[in-house]
């Protein structure tokens, strides 16, 4: 198959498209990552409404050894994942909001571990629903470590950059 670039017209569409994603990616990265914290933390704020509410409070039951209850622990986490919904939609305070959302992602792996019942139909290799839910974060975690590599002003180029010498 011919490479795009063979042909002037589609090398100037597709140089055009890479530009617009390399300008606009990182920003849709952070907004849509801040819509999925800001309306799963929300759903946790309501009792009933959020489908991980009660693996992720036994989860954190456990993990401090009772002293936080199933019940104290899941509105704790909607305001958390609110939080970080929150800095990433305004990109305020972003390492913070990055620092929260990476524990928050240990904590959200750690079902796999703590509940293999509930989370694996046959371990390795065929995680149930919630299993699956939770190997999804990956997807969140990597967003997450792209926006982490750009707060210090790094961005998203659409040309390689030519190696120093």
């Amino acid at each position: 198959m011919p490479d795009i670039t063979e042909s002037p017209s589609l090398d100037r569409i597709d140089r055009r498209i890479t530009r617009w994603m390399a300008d606009h990616g990182l920003l849709l990265l952070r907004l849509a990552l801040g819509v999925i914290f800001l309306w799963f933390g929300a759903l946790k704020l309501i009792p009933g409404l959020s489908p991980a509410e009660g693996l992720a409070g036994r989860t954190i039951e456990v993990i401090t050894f009772g002293v936080v209850p199933e019940a104290t622990a899941v509105p704790i986490l909607g305001v958390w994942e609110s939080l970080i919904g929150l800095g990433l939609l305004s990109g305020v305070w972003l390492r913070a909001t990055l620092l929260l959302l990476f524990a928050q992602m240990l904590g959200t792996l750690l079902p796999l571990v703590l509940f293999p019942a509930e989370t694996w139909q046959q371990f390795p290799y065929a995680p149930t629903l919630e299993g699956q839910y939770i190997i999804k974060n990956a997807v969140l975690i990597a967003g997450a470590v792209v926006l982490g590599a750009t707060v210090r002003g790094g961005r998203l180029v659409p040309e390689p950059v030519p190696a120093k010498r």
